[in-house]
């Protein structure tokens, strides 16, 4: 039977993810909940979809250990089958969830340096929104090298956004 895995390779694989909720739901003294991916079997082949879906529904609920793996799959450069979708459901699902003060610092840290790199693929527009529901200090923005229309678009919605002071 051929199989058609939709997760990512080394810690992105299946087990990985799984593997690293377990931990994280430890860590926190949570419950794990089942993060069991969506899988198809027909006609000689199986599907298994991408954890990260199971992963950004545990962000949503409000899961600790969730939170923490999608604050890492979002600082990852990896790319993914529906890596768009998911990063960009997974910013989403971040910006409705309870972060702290070291999350919400990992996370303006991870998306200023793709900026300042020029790295703005197709999630950075929820990226961006996940910066500026979490706040943002003018003094955390640095130089931004204008290098494409894109890069010079969410500089300044950022600084836009960005609370004025140290």
């Amino acid at each position: 039977m051929e199989v058609i895995d939709y997760n990512g390779e080394g810690s992105w694989t299946r087990a990985a993810i799984l593997e690293r909720y377990a931990r994280f739901a430890a860590d926190v003294g949570v419950a794990p909940r089942d993060l069991s991916p969506m899988e198809h079997t027909e006609r000689g082949r199986h599907w298994v979809y991408p954890v990260m879906e199971k992963v950004i529904d545990g962000i949503e609920a409000g899961d600790p250990a969730c939170i923490r793996l999608g604050i890492e799959f979002i600082g990852e450069d990896a790319k993914f089958a529906f890596g768009k979708i998911l990063k960009s459901n997974t910013a989403r699902a971040l910006r409705r969830a309870p972060l702290n003060d070291e999350q919400n610092q990992r996370i303006r840290r991870r998306v200023l340096s793709m900026l300042r790199a020029g790295n703005v693929p197709h999630e950075f527009r929820e990226y961006a929104k996940l910066v500026k529901k979490i706040g943002l200090r003018e003094s955390e923005m640095g130089e931004v090298p204008g290098t494409s229309d894109r890069v010079s678009r969410f500089r300044s919605y950022l600084q836009a956004v960005a609370r004025p002071g140290d």
